[in-house]
């Protein structure tokens, strides 16, 4: 028993366009999402800074203050990231893998940023280290394959 052409060509085209709508849709939430992520990193410092600033008296309390805030930052950049990763997928149909090497960069660095180095288990720093090596290694490799084709 075989398919017939025309059924098969019938059942891609829903499957694409069902794709489409799905990255679609994926592409509106995810602009909500960083458009409230930004919104409420732009609030929470505009309320607490002065709070934060007073609270402030050691290069710790520093330090903690500075983690949380490059933290939330980061997480706008991944959320841009992961945009103009579903951007590229719905317009050439193909997921870029320098875009997601750069989101794996970004959050492994923000999770970095935010370990207390003093309190922090030795092997899971050194496993965090090999594993930025190992993504900037890729990157790089990376870029360069693509500089040297073109």
């Amino acid at each position: 028993m075989s398919v017939s052409p025309v059924v098969t060509s019938r059942w891609v085209r829903a499957l694409e366009r069902l794709e489409h709508a799905v990255v679609i849709l994926l592409i509106v939430l995810l602009t909500l999402i960083v458009c409230v992520a930004l919104v409420d990193l732009y609030f929470l410092f505009v309320t607490r800074v002065g709070d934060r600033l007073s609270e402030v008296r050691t290069a710790a309390a520093f330090q903690e203050a500075m983690q949380n805030a490059f933290g939330g930052v980061l997480m706008v950049l991944l959320g841009l990231e992961l945009l103009e990763t579903m951007r590229v997928y719905f317009k050439e149909h193909r997921v870029r893998v320098e875009v997601i090497l750069l989101v794996a960069i970004i959050a492994t660095g923000r999770h970095i940023i935010q370990i207390e180095p003093h309190g922090a288990d030795p092997l899971m720093l050194f496993g965090l280290a090999t594993l930025m090596l190992a993504l900037s290694a890729s990157y790089f490799l990376l870029k360069r394959g693509t500089a040297v084709r073109q």
